[in-house]
């Protein structure tokens, strides 16, 4: 049966009467040229003729002449062009009107025939046809764009790096055989070459529209919604479609509309290239607009909160990554809107990422230092929230390399209530990236933001009334922010010298912790360059004791979540402290009360003391966990804040 979409084609109609009347001039050899043409093709015609009201074959309903053999199809068409050449040539030649009426009987009927079997071949869902040149390979220096707006083309280097991941590859399964593409193409040549080029085109445009229209509902597209429904539809119905549209759009143009480029340019490689232009163009360009108008309309409805982020940039990163496959594929002037509407759903995309950005940092601005540090000195949720959240916008670096491109970084970082210390010398975002670390200028928005959440770590810890748990609490939150960086992409994007910076200042956060914390302890203990009495050492072991006691008592609650930075602050002290209480401890009576602890001892007592400070408001096996899901569970805490 016909496929749906297919309409009748109505075919030329036999001239005129006063047409097919001969001059008093014909010649005899003409009229017997004639007929003898007619008698060659007649017999093959009529065998293979097609009941247009059925749709189907007189000679047998179920077969199909290019399915019987080459040698009859090939056979076939040499008659039908032969019946064809003969007609022109012996106009006004011959004098029968009934011979020119019945050759054009019997084109028609070969049309029809043929008409018929071309459609049956190019419905038969058929994969994609194989190809030696690639239309990619056309345009071989187009690329992925470093900016979309201006049409920039990329080095021959970074091409190749993309080149295979942007070049569409056809697996062999999804091939139409050679056979196929050649009976295509001998079908388009005789139609063509009798005149039915235009029938032949308006076939293979409704059965090749109807195949893609139909492949995308396979591959779960749904033809857009107007984009003020988008914005009212609920997220989780939002976020499916656009789950939905993901895994659509690149078999979409890898595959679908790829092959279909190459399929239409192999059949009518015989045809002009305004035919095969208009072919492609009218089998594809509105599916290929459709799919790109949902990523415009997505762009507008997907609430600019940092959750949804990760949908925006998904539907970014899945565009630049077809770019260079949509600029070879949709390469034609009757094509340009598809590569307009990708162009357009970019800007949009990356503007939405922008305004997006900008919200998430207010946010972190806004988070006001009178709030209650942490009592343990140990992570704040503002640096669990933003380096988990800077970490997962980490991995779509290059693609936020395009979108922050053309961000304006030239901005004053100076804001109300900063420490001055961590501005000095700087003027931009630029100058910020350049003096901390070795991350290109492209990626000083996240060194500026991971030097905000610093600053505000800074006015969080002057709330403490304790200076050294002060310094705890900025050893704890750094030392946090350093493992995350090093444990994801953000470690290439900030660089090495961001990292060696950063780990230098997590031990002087540690060492000032210890002084301001152990100070009474340290000056418990004797001179050691001053010689002491048995007397004077009982005494300073007393103060020791007092001093360790009150030193226990005041960080009992003190957290140190990391394991490695509690180890460095559990061996530290007693690596100094013992020494010293050798000295006094060998000063003193082996038996005398004043003598709680052996050397030893002590060593042991320090060490399961201050390694028993953990716990806290996050460790870093939990807070550092990355959700199961591509798009995290919301960030925030409540409107305006985390």
């Amino acid at each position: 049966m016909p496929r749906k979409g297919m309409r009748t084609i109505f075919f030329k109609p036999p001239p005129s009467d006063r047409a097919a009347t001969p001059a008093t001039s014909g010649d005899p050899f003409a009229d017997a040229s004639m007929a003898e043409r007619i008698a060659s093709a007649e017999p093959l015609i009529e065998k293979w003729a097609a009941d247009s009201s059925s749709g189907t074959s007189r000679y047998a309903s179920t077969a199909f002449l290019f399915r019987e053999g080459r040698h009859e199809a090939e056979l076939y068409l040499s008659r039908v062009k032969d019946l064809h050449s003969a007609m022109l040539l012996c106009i006004g030649e011959v004098s029968n009107s009934g011979v020119i009426v019945r050759a054009h009987e019997l084109l028609q009927t070969a049309v029809r025939r043929l008409s018929l079997e071309f459609h049956q071949i190019l419905s038969s869902h058929l994969p994609y046809p194989d190809h030696g040149e690639s239309v990619s390979s056309r345009s071989s220096r187009t690329s992925t764009l470093s900016s979309f707006s201006d049409f920039e083309y990329e080095s021959e280097e970074e091409l190749s790096k993309k080149q295979s991941a942007a070049e569409p590859v056809m697996q062999e399964e999804e091939r139409v055989p050679d056979a196929a593409v050649s009976d295509l193409k001998a079908i388009v040549d005789c139609m063509i070459a009798c005149g039915y080029g235009k029938e032949c085109m308006d076939i293979y445009k409704i059965v090749r529209r109807s195949v893609v229209d139909e492949e995308l509902d396979h591959l779960g597209f749904e033809r857009p919604i107007h984009p003020w429904k988008m914005q009212k539809m609920d997220w989780k119905v939002l976020e499916v479609k656009v789950k939905s549209w993901l895994s659509a759009v690149k078999p979409a143009f890898q595959r679908l509309f790829y092959g279909e480029r190459i399929l239409s340019d192999q059949v009518f490689t015989g045809a002009s290239a305004s035919v095969r232009e208009s072919v492609f163009s009218h089998v594809a360009r509105d599916a290929a607009v459709a799919l790109f108008g949902f990523a415009e309309g997505a762009a507008k409805a997907i609430k600019r909160s940092p959750d949804r982020i990760f949908c925006l940039l998904d539907l970014y990163e899945a565009i630049a990554n077809l770019w260079p496959g949509i600029k070879a594929t949709f390469s034609y002037d009757a094509t340009s809107a598809v590569r307009s509407h990708a162009i357009n759903s970019l800007i949009k995309l990356g503007e939405a990422v922008r305004v997006t950005l900008s919200k998430f940092e207010a946010v972190i601005q806004k988070d006001s230092s009178k709030k209650s540090a942490v009592p343990s000195g140990g992570i704040d949720p503002l640096t669990v929230n933003v380096m988990n959240y800077l970490a997962l916008l980490a991995d779509y670096g290059g693609v936020l390399k395009d979108i922050l491109v053309n961000w304006p970084v030239d901005g004053s970082p100076k804001h109300p209530g900063f420490p001055d210390s961590h501005f000095a010398g700087c003027n931009s975002f630029a100058s910020i990236a350049a003096r901390d670390s070795d991350a290109s200028a492209k990626f000083a928005w996240f060194a500026w933001l991971v030097l905000v959440l610093l600053s505000k770590l800074d006015a969080k810890a002057e709330r403490y009334k304790d200076v050294a748990l002060s310094y705890l609490f900025l050893a704890n939150n750094l030392r946090y922010v350093v493992d995350k960086v090093a444990r994801s992409s953000l470690r290439h994007l900030l660089g090495e010298q961001w990292m060696a910076k950063h780990e230098s200042k997590v031990k002087l956060y540690a060492t000032n912790y210890e002084r301001m914390g152990w100070s009474k302890v340290f000056a418990s203990l004797a001179d050691p360059s001053v010689e002491i009495s048995s007397g004077h050492a009982k005494e300073s072991l007393r103060k020791f004791d007092a001093a360790l006691e009150e030193v226990q008592t005041k960080q009992a609650g003190w957290a140190v979540p990391d394991q490695k930075l509690r180890d460095v602050i559990a061996s530290s002290p007693a690596e100094k402290l013992k020494p010293a209480y050798r000295r006094l401890y060998d000063g003193c009576p082996r038996g005398d009360p004043a003598v709680k602890f052996t050397p030893d001892d002590l060593d042991n007592y320090l060490a399961s003391m201050l390694r028993a400070t953990g716990g806290g408001s996050a460790t870093l096996s939990t807070a550092a966990s990355r959700s199961s899901s591509r798009w995290p569970s919301p960030v925030w805490q409540g409107k305006g804040g985390f």
